[in-house]
C-alpha cells in the first residue's frame, strides 16, 4: 500500500492540481518548504493544490543494495544499463491513482501538471506522456527521459501537444546536462514535440518542450530555476480558469 502523500490545499478555490514527485532517497517532505515559500502564497497560484508523493522504500542495487525511497530500481549511475521498467510502471499507476482521484473530484486533466526532480522527473516524463488523459503539462526538473527504445510506441496521441518544462543544471555530476539534453533532443527529433521559447506569452503558446538550463549548477535546483517554473505554471494553470 503506497504511503499517503503530503498534500497542500489551495488557499482559495481550488481549479487546479500539480503532482510533484520527489527525487530518490528523498521523501515529498523535501519539497514541502519549496511548494510553500514559493509558489503557494503567490496570489496567482492560490488554487493550486499541491500533492507531494513519497516513494515507497526498496533495496537500490546501484547505492549497494541500501533500501530507501525510491520510484525504482537503478543498476547503474550511468544510466545506460537494464531499466527496473516493472517498477517504472508500477510508479505509473499510482501516479495514476493519484490524477483519477483529482479528476473524481471535479478537476479537469487539463488542469492538472505533473512534475519532479531527478528520479521524480523521469517518472513525470513517463507518466505524463503516456498518459490516456490529456494532462495540463510536465515538468522535469534535473531529469531524463526513460524506456527511450519503447518511447515512442508508448506515447499516447496527447505527447505532440503537452507542454514540458525543462530545467537542467549544466554542471550536474549525476544526471548529467548532456543526459537532459539527449533526452530533450529524443523528445523533439525522435517524438516530434516542438519547442517553446521561453518568452511564450501564454498556455496557448507553450505546446512542446521549453528547456532552461541553468550554469554551474550541480544536482538539485537554483532560486532563478524555481522563479522560471512558476512563471510557466501561472501560464498553464492561470487562476481564472474554470
Amino acid at each position: 500500500m503506497d504511503p499517503p502523500p503530503l498534500i497542500f490545499n489551495s488557499i482559495t478555490k481550488h481549479t487546479a492540481t500539480v503532482i510533484f514527485l520527489h527525487g530518490l532517497g528523498d521523501t515529498g517532505h523535501g519539497w514541502g518548504d519549496s511548494v510553500s515559500s514559493v509558489f503557494r502564497y503567490d496570489t496567482s497560484l492560490s488554487h493550486v493544490k499541491w500533492i507531494l508523493p513519497h516513494a515507497p522504500s526498496m533495496s537500490v542495487t546501484a547505492n549497494f543494495g541500501m533500501q530507501m525511497p525510491a520510484w525504482f530500481d537503478i543498476t547503474h549511475f550511468d544510466f545506460e544499463t537494464a531499466e527496473d521498467e516493472d517498477g517504472m510502471l508500477r510508479t505509473v499507476s499510482s501516479v495514476n491513482r493519484l490524477i483519477s482521484a483529482e479528476v473524481s473530484s471535479g478537476i479537469e486533466p487539463g488542469r492538472i501538471v505533473i512534475g519532479g526532480f531527478s528520479q521524480g522527473a523521469a517518472m513525470s516524463l513517463l507518466t505524463g506522456l503516456t498518459n490516456e488523459r490529456k494532462l495540463g503539462g510536465i515538468v522535469s526538473l534535473s531529469g531524463w527521459l526513460v524506456l527511450r527504445n519503447k518511447m515512442k510506441a508508448m506515447c499516447s496521441e496527447h505527447a505532440l501537444a503537452m507542454p514540458v518544462f525543462w530545467g537542467h543544471g549544466t554542471a550536474d555530476p549525476l544526471v548529467t546536462f548532456d543526459l537532459g539534453c539527449t533526452s530533450v533532443d529524443f523528445l523533439k527529433t525522435t517524438l516530434g514535440l516542438p519547442a517553446t521559447l521561453p518568452d511564450a506569452l501564454d498556455g496557448a503558446t507553450l505546446k512542446g518542450v521549453m528547456f532552461r538550463q541553468y550554469a554551474g549548477l550541480q544536482h538539485g535546483v537554483a532560486p532563478q530555476e524555481l522563479d522560471d517554473l512558476k512563471v510557466w505554471l501561472k501560464k498553464i494553470l492561470p487562476q481564472d480558469s474554470e
